[in-house]
């Protein structure tokens, strides 16, 4: 870093030369983990601990790391007895259980609205909760609607005023999920689908959802992965603030 400021002052470098280097250095060595301290000037948001697999040890030395270096922290498929630990450390720490997340807020340095999460069931609501809190720590302005599946089309009818306000819908379903396709058909903003692993038997935890979204007939559906309400989320507020600073 200080050879990099020196050949700058020195006119060896230029300014767009120097943010072009900064952008892929530095990273902070743990010895278990690498933390990229610098991903939020590549993609805007810090790194994002993914919990499962990790102990909570780990977990802890992680979020020291990230707020040791300013950065709002999020733990994604976790548990309380991380938590535990962590907030030890770090009283703001706040659990998400249903979710399975760890948050800590720090500076959002823009706000976008305009996203809808939608979910065909009640059961979906784990996974609707960690897109929600996903977007909201990055800025995003969130309204949920919940329960409007297919077996009662009516309800999804008596929301289309609402949802005619989005700029970008997170749609949960597990099942067959067909809500998706039905929404599509609808509205005229991208759709982020989540597919989950509720279901029965055939439902083979989630792959019949994957499948069904896939093959919608209906056409401005991107899909994350089985569970993936994160994916969502995040997705969700890169497009919006595309579409604001293209």
């Amino acid at each position: 870093m200080r050879e990099l400021l020196q050949r700058y002052k020195t006119g060896d470098l230029d300014l767009a030369e120097m943010v072009s280097l900064l952008r892929t250095m530095p990273y902070q060595d743990l010895g278990f983990a690498k933390i990229d301290h610098h991903r939020p000037l590549r993609t805007g948001f810090p790194e994002v601990v993914f919990g499962k697999g990790k102990t909570p040890i780990q977990v802890k030395e992680i979020v020291a790391s990230l707020l040791g270096n300013g950065h709002p922290v999020l733990v994604t498929k976790t548990n309380v007895e991380t938590f535990d630990l962590v907030v030890k450390e770090v009283a703001a720490a706040e659990f998400h259980a249903a979710a399975q997340m760890i948050t800590i807020s720090g500076p959002i340095a823009q706000k976008v609205e305009g996203i809808f999460i939608v979910t065909a069931g009640t059961a979906d609501l784990p996974i609707a909760d960690e897109a929600r809190i996903t977007a909201e720590i990055m800025g995003g302005m969130v309204t949920q609607i919940n329960d409007v599946g297919i077996a009662g089309l009516h309800r999804l009818i008596d929301v289309l005023p609402q949802l005619e306000k989005a700029k970008v819908i997170i749609l949960v379903a597990g099942m067959e999920a067909a809500l998706a396709g039905a929404v599509a058909g609808l509205v005229s903003v991208p759709i982020v689908a989540v597919p989950t692993s509720v279901g029965y038997g055939s439902s083979f935890e989630g792959l019949a959802a994957l499948l069904g979204m896939l093959n919608s007939c209906a056409p401005g559906i991107s899909v994350v992965n089985i569970d993936n309400g994160f994916g969502a989320g995040y997705l969700a507020v890169q497009i919006l603030r595309t579409r604001v600073h293209p």
